[in-house]
């Protein structure tokens, strides 16, 4: 095995990027329904929808992190 066992996802930066893709992708699904394109509009639509749900994974998942580690432990973007 090549990865360690304690190696854990930059949840920070997620978040980042799934609010980024959500906030792209849904006023453009919306825009792309009112300009008569269904299928961009769906799938755009999906995309915003995968964006929500990884949101909520990863507030999920930070508030595991937090319960885990000890007080006072601070993390940056990229942990």
């Amino acid at each position: 095995m090549t990865e360690p066992r304690d190696a854990r996802s930059a949840l920070n930066l997620r978040l980042v990027f799934a609010s980024f893709g959500l906030i792209l992708s849904l006023p453009l699904a919306v825009w792309a329904a009112f300009a008569g394109w269904v299928v961009p509009a769906i799938l755009l639509g999906v995309l915003a929808l995968i964006a929500l749900v990884d949101l909520f994974v990863i507030q999920h998942r930070r508030r595991q992190r937090y319960h885990e580690e000890p007080k006072g432990t601070h993390h940056s973007l990229f942990e």
